[in-house]
């Protein structure tokens, strides 16, 4: 097992491409001291983890204190004080992975490699570690190496993962890009690509993730009114301290404005849209009285939206009063003023 290096020394040990990469990150930010992260991810990608004399590369390089610099590097799990493998190999134990194996798994990983958790196999190739939540509960259990999921693991099955890592293979993941080494892992955390042909290509959401999108779909369920555009309300610099902003007119009272059973609100090109969000065939605008703004099928929004109007063209969107989700900004600010002004029965239908 590898044990806690505690020798100190000064920056400045690092290699002329670290140095140089350095520089670039702090090019990013108009504050030097914002790179901290990513420049923490770049002295590991060249040592395998947070070394003293990285943090005080670090801290000299943006004008910091080591004291800062280790506060932060001590705060993330991602950033290793020890010496990782070239596989940091996480299990999930936290509680829904935990019972559905994830606990058999960890020990079974800890017997064969001969570590326990946070520990580095005596030819520095494997670090098993277990964690809290790897953010893939549909998929438990679930075991990460270098961060890339693999889904669904007993023990069997990480044990078959780990013995390939031993014998010099690179799995492929259930899903993301192709496995690196750690210090690959963390130059790319750092900013840069990894170039190899086709290293993020492989993968999309499988069914677990999308099972929910997928229900919704079919049962026509969708939130009601939503527009993705349309900002937080924010109080305006005039109102007076301490007051509470008016409540949101209720959509049925906006239906009623419009006319109950008023099935061309808008002309003849306009419907208003039923109880599930449909409509009439042959209309596939989406128009929404809460900002104006009306959407197309070749919006990013228009499958999450939920219209209350439907218009037979754009142009009879248009016609309406009606401005495109993609329309300058200027544009969209005063259809959304329009829209507050219509609610507040000043604006009429238009």
């Amino acid at each position: 097992m590898t044990d806690v290096t505690t020798e100190v020394t000064t920056a400045g040990d690092f290699s002329e491409e670290t140095v140089a990469r350095a520089k670039e990150i702090i090019a990013r930010y108009p504050h030097s001291r914002s790179a901290l992260l990513p420049m923490l991810h770049l002295v590991q990608s060249e040592e395998g983890y947070v070394s003293p004399r990285g943090v005080a590369f670090c801290a000299e390089t943006l004008g910091l204190t080591k004291a800062q610099v280790g506060a932060v590097a001590t705060f993330y799990t991602m950033y290793k004080r020890r010496p990782a493998g070239d596989w940091l190999v996480s299990v999930c134990t936290n509680t829904m992975c935990g019972v559905l194996g994830g606990d058999r798994a960890f020990e079974a990983l800890s017997e064969y490699l001969g570590v326990k958790h946070n520990e580095t196999t005596e030819d520095g190739a494997i670090t098993l570690e277990h964690a809290e939540c790897l953010a893939a509960c549909d998929y438990g259990p679930v075991m990460t190496v270098n961060y890339e999921y693999f889904d669904q693991m007993d023990a069997g099955k990480a044990l078959d993962v780990v013995r390939r890592l031993t014998d010099g293979e690179r799995p492929a993941p259930s899903r993301g890009a192709r496995l690196c080494t750690f210090k690959e892992m963390s130059l790319q955390l750092a900013g840069w690509d990894d170039d190899r042909k086709g290293a993020l290509a492989d993968g999309p959401a499988a069914e677990p993730t999308l099972a929910g999108n997928r229900l919704a779909a079919a049962h026509g369920i969708s939130v009601a009114g939503f527009d993705p555009t349309t900002p937080i309300a924010s109080p305006q610099a005039s109102d007076p301290i301490g007051q509470q902003p008016s409540a949101p007119v209720a959509e049925t009272e906006l239906a009623a404005e419009a006319g109950p059973g008023d099935e061309q609100p808008y002309g003849e090109g306009s419907a208003r849209a039923a109880a599930d969000g449909s409509g009439p065939e042959g209309f596939q605008i989406k128009g929404n009285e809460n900002s104006f703004l009306y959407h197309a099928p070749e919006s990013p929004h228009y499958a999450r939206t939920k219209p209350e109007i439907w218009f037979r063209t754009a142009a009879d969107a248009e016609a309406a009063g009606f401005t495109s989700w993609n329309a300058p900004a200027e544009a969209r600010a005063e259809a959304k003023a329009r829209a507050k002004e219509w609610k507040q029965g000043k604006g009429g239908g238009r």
